[in-house]
């Protein structure tokens, strides 16, 4: 193994920590989805979950170690608390990968010994030395993290890394886990590291970041420039709180300015050579899949992937960017896949040339899910004149999200006007196959048929978020709505895809109702679970 690389690792922790943000939980299916689609982005390793954590996580990651990490796929890396139960877990899950990793942790700030973990340094110390020997017994390729190294004591912080690459760990990752320190801090960290750790010649250093500040990105640039050389992130930043360093903005920074970043790789500054596997292209469907399955929007000004990211609405700017590009741009979108094609496809197309298109555009659906995309498209169709690209690829990943079918909304009709009290009709198919209706009235359509369904379905819950987004211009483009529901202290996300808002908006809310009752079902299963267990330990 290459322990001083010539170029940056992209390790992508979306399916892991982009997870943890409120309200983005995926299915086994839906990680699958999404890790397919990170090969195809490039990345060098996928995070697949904490396979400890739960069952669903567990069966996740071996699943992703299956079916995506092949022998020339990226490698695939299990999170695992510095325990043995958490190591072997994590050893069982990636056990079918090519090339697995195991990323063990234990935190090593004061305020997280005293006040989380109730341990000493010393103990500390040895549990990291113990935990990373025992994780090197199952893989060769280990990771070890000192959490909240960004407020640890540098002398400390030091000596664990030196145990734990003594130990066998092949990287260590510097996490600022509460997104604290600026970017000349962290660059000093990192410095301070290849500096005083004797062998950390022996271990790739990495770097995760949280965007507590909104300094994720810029601390990464300057950790680059003192010697990290793996960056831990996300797409669309997502992650707990204010979410992580942004894969695409963190990639398309190096690419852009490779020749600022060339002189720290020991390049001529001139090198065209690029500074990441990632094939750029995949960035603009990357973020749009993972902003539909988790239902976190990207905002518009994102830089990179945002929707006015490559837009000019100033006179001046349009005036320049007309003459030439480069006045206002500083990157072609077509860098990042972004593209006007229009599909050729029609109301008239069959399934075979809808197929091969899919295919083009990177989808590789099952002979059901093939079926299912084809009847939306062929009703697309009908309604649209043009159906572009991004059309497809909306309705696609609606029709194949995974999201159990437990209620289903066989029909929806509402009545409003500006003289007229919005009034709602609804018919859903209940999971015991009865099919119910019932009527509401709201202050307006959309949220006349919201009380209409929670009469039907009678699951209390509290709407936090609602939004809507035009897939293409046009005054018949899809609409994808996304909204987020809360019950007690979690969230639950749907999203929808049609031409017709009022339509779209029923389908997001039943979508997002159907992963609340599994969640309320699964949790009553634990429930029956456990006094059974109790029952049969009295016997």
């Amino acid at each position: 193994m290459n322990t001083q690389p010539n170029r940056i690792i992209i390790f992508d922790t979306t399916l892991r920590d982009g997870e943890q943000c409120p309200g983005a939980t995926l299915n086994v299916e839906e990680k699958l989805t999404i890790a397919r689609q990170l090969a195809r982005l490039g990345v060098d390793v996928i995070e697949a979950g904490f396979p400890y954590a739960s069952v669903g996580d567990f069966e996740a990651v071996q699943k992703i170690a299956q079916t995506v990490g092949v022998e020339s796929g990226p490698t695939i890396c299990g999170l695992a608390r510095a325990t043995r139960q958490d190591i072997e877990a994590a050893a069982k899950a990636l056990k079918p990968a090519a090339h697995g990793r195991i990323h063990t942790f234990i935190a090593t700030s004061d305020i997280h010994l005293k006040y989380k973990l109730k341990k000493t340094r010393p103990e500390v110390l040895a549990i990291a030395e113990e935990m990373v020997a025992y994780a090197k017994s199952f893989v060769e390729d280990v990771e070890f993290s000192p959490e909240d190294a960004g407020r640890s004591d540098p002398e400390f912080l030091y000596e664990v890394l030196e145990r734990a690459i003594a130990a066998g760990a092949t990287t260590v990752n510097i996490p600022d886990t509460v997104g604290y320190t600026t970017p000349t801090e962290f660059g000093a960290l990192i410095r301070g590291i290849k500096e005083n750790v004797p062998n950390i010649d022996q271990a790739i250093i990495s770097v995760h970041g949280h965007n507590d500040l909104g300094l994720a990105v810029a601390n990464f640039l300057e950790a680059v420039k003192n010697g990290a050389r793996q960056l831990e992130c996300t797409i669309n930043g997502i992650g707990e709180r204010a979410g992580n360093a942004a894969l695409e903005e963190l990639v398309m920074a190096l690419h852009v300015r490779r020749q600022f970043y060339n002189p720290y790789f020991g390049r001529p500054a001139e090198s065209e050579e690029a500074l990441t596997n990632i094939d750029t292209r995949q960035i603009y469907k990357t973020s749009r899949l993972v902003s539909n399955l988790t239902g976190m929007l990207v905002q518009p000004n994102k830089a990179i992937v945002g929707a006015n990211a490559f837009a000019h609405e100033s006179g001046i700017h349009q005036d320049g960017v007309l003459k030439n590009k480069l006045t206002y741009e500083i990157m072609d979108a077509k860098l990042i896949g972004l593209t006007d094609n229009q599909i050729v496809l029609g109301k008239h197309s069959g399934r075979n040339a809808f197929r091969n298109r899919l295919k083009e555009l990177g989808f590789d659906l099952s002979e059901t899910e093939l079926n299912k995309a084809f009847v939306r498209f062929k009703e697309v169709a009908d309604k649209k004149k043009d159906v572009s690209d991004w059309d497809l690829e909306a309705l696609v990943n609606d029709e194949i999200s995974q999201v159990p079918e437990l209620f289903h909304l066989e029909l929806v009709q509402v009545s409003c006007g500006d003289h007229a009290r919005p009034t709602a009709t609804v018919t859903l198919r209940t999971p015991e196959g009865e099919e119910l209706m019932d009527a509401a009235i709201g202050t307006g359509p959309v949220d006349a048929v919201y009380k209409a369904i929670n009469r039907v379905v009678n699951v209390p819950n509290e709407l936090i978020e609602y939004s809507v987004q035009s897939v293409t211009a046009g005054i018949d483009a899809l609409g994808e709505v996304t909204i987020r529901l809360r019950y007690n202290s979690r969230v639950f996300s749907g999203h929808a895809a049609n031409t017709d808002i009022i339509v779209a908006s029923a389908q997001a809310y039943v979508n997002a109702l159907n992963r609340l009752y599994a969640w309320l079902q699964g949790q009553g299963q634990e429930s029956r679970d456990r006094e059974t267990d109790k029952a049969v330990a009295s016997v």
